[in-house]
């Protein structure tokens, strides 16, 4: 099992999270202008190298006005799990801290946040054997069909996963299929202090009031990622003739979605509509996680004085552990 944080660590950094575009990365450096941080990113895309315009990765620029943390830390060929990401983080936050400044954790990978604060019970590691096996089921039976399995062993799961969501969908089978356990058991018996408690850190969530807004922004970040090459970067990726479509790098969304394009699996011109469709689906899971962590300190990132409130929140909690 990964272990959560100590308490006394605990105390030290704050977490902001969010679905993607809503903000995240502004109200960071918003804070980074008020306050000594340092940030440590929360996101399983922003670890691989090479992998820049699809996952909004940080601009030089913003990278240069504040330290960040655990972005192109891996190449995209290699695998980075919530433990990695754990054993990371909790180093990280030691030696920020260490430093005299405030860790800032920013993203919105979800699993990571809950496997740093409340642990993560150790799971079976991928067997390609078993995932061989789901794929060529999936081949044959089609995806809504694996769901619906999942939803027979392990319906826990299966009920925050939407019957296309592959890769989720197949590693909960593996998981199952290996242990005999549903994978939603090896998350129930973690214990840890819950961020936001009077022992935790604090935890701001950025959730939209109107979700027709975060649609809109979906939307224009994923233009903007067409626009500036987003294409040709997947491309660039499959010239190196060592990755393909299965690997969690390439099954980040929008990197899966061009890929699959540039396999001829649709017509490119669907590129956009896809693209943006699996983002909502991406959003709409991250929040689903957000609500199920009752301590969080929820902004509506929508608000005229969204970013006004984020900073307020911020303030006293510096304020209160001086």
């Amino acid at each position: 099992m990964v272990t959560p944080l100590a308490t006394d660590a605990l105390l030290k950094y704050i977490a902001l999270a969010g679905p993607t575009a809503s903000g995240k990365t502004a109200a960071a450096l918003a804070i980074a202008r008020e306050h000594d941080v340092e940030i440590i990113s929360v996101d399983s895309a922003l670890v691989y190298r090479g992998m820049d315009i699809g996952t909004a990765k940080p601009s030089a620029s913003e990278r240069a006005a504040v330290p960040h943390h655990l972005i192109d830390i891996r190449d995209p060929l290699q695998a980075y799990s919530a433990a990695d990401f754990v054993r990371d983080a909790q180093g990280l936050i030691a030696d920020i801290h260490a430093r005299g400044r405030l860790p800032l954790l920013v993203g919105g990978t979800m699993l990571y946040f809950k496997a740093l604060t409340v642990g993560i019970d150790a799971m079976p590691k991928a067997d390609p054997v078993l995932r061989a096996a789901i794929e060529a089921q999936a081949r044959a039976k089609g995806w809504a069909a694996l769901h619906a399995e999942l939803a027979r062993v392990d319906p826990v799961t299966a009920q925050r996963l939407h019957p296309a969501d592959s890769q989720r969908i197949q590693r909960a089978l593996e998981v199952f299929r290996a242990s005999g356990q549903p994978f939603s058991s090896f998350h129930k018996h973690a214990a840890g202090v819950r961020a936001g408690s009077s022992a935790g850190p604090l935890l701001i969530s950025l959730e939209p009031m109107d979700r027709a807004w975060l649609h809109q922004r979906i939307a224009e970040r994923f233009d903007a990622m067409l626009a500036a090459g987003l294409v040709d970067e997947v491309k660039a990726l499959r010239a190196r003739g060592d990755l393909h479509a299965d690997l969690p790098s390439m099954r980040c969304v929008g990197y899966r979605q061009t890929w699959e394009a540039l396999d001829g699996l649709w017509p490119m011109a669907e590129l956009r509509d896809k693209g943006i469709f699996a983002t909502r689906q991406l959003a709409k899971r991250q929040l689903t996680w957000l609500r199920s962590m009752p301590a969080r300190q929820t902004v509506a990132c929508d608000a005229p004085d969204a970013l006004q409130q984020v900073l307020a929140l911020v303030r006293t909690f510096v304020t209160g552990r001086a």
